[in-house]
């Protein structure tokens, strides 16, 4: 049998809509859901005709320890880089009928912004290890990216393995 690779991973930067949903489970299992927008820019064409902007929803899924986080670092507002992949998942309305939403499981979350645009960042941002990178890669005073680690679980809150230490960005 002939295995073809397939690959389902979304890379998103963009602001979030609203502040987390979060529920927790037993075990102190918790999960983070909310809508982030990314905006692709208006332009004017060659031939002088005007495209408008155009807004995306996401709708974010963040499970375990990365759902904690973002419970305390995430609000509305808040600029995001997040790694994932693609879920759909289908269940039965009130009236029966079948219906459909895809969301992004969160496998790696970065805040990204200002020092200012992270309310609360000064205080606890020594219990994380290093800083989160700006857009421009100038320390700020913030929880660091988080990465799940590991596919069964999601709670390694914030990926503390060397694989972090090669990356370019």
């Amino acid at each position: 049998m002939n295995k073809i690779m397939s690959v389902n991973k979304v890379i998103l930067v963009g602001n979030v809509g609203k502040d987390p949903d979060i529920r927790y489970f037993e075990n102190d299992r918790a999960v983070a859901n909310f809508p982030l927008a990314t905006t692709e820019r208006g332009f004017t064409t060659s031939s002088g005709q005007q495209i408008p902007e155009r807004t995306e929803w996401h709708n974010i899924v963040i499970w375990g320890g990365l759902a904690k986080v973002a419970e305390s670092y995430v609000k509305k507002g808040t600029q995001l880089y997040i790694e994932g992949k693609l879920r759909t998942r289908s269940w039965d309305d009130k009236d029966g009928n079948k219906r459909y939403t895809t969301e992004v499981y969160v496998d790696n979350l970065q805040l990204l912004g200002r020092k200012s645009d992270n309310p609360g960042s000064q205080a606890q941002a020594g219990n994380y290890g290093a800083p989160a990178q700006t857009q421009n890669q100038q320390p700020i005073s913030s929880p660091p990216q988080a990465q799940a680690g590991s596919s069964s679980g999601n709670d390694d809150i914030l990926g503390e393995s060397s694989e972090q230490d090669d990356l370019p960005f």
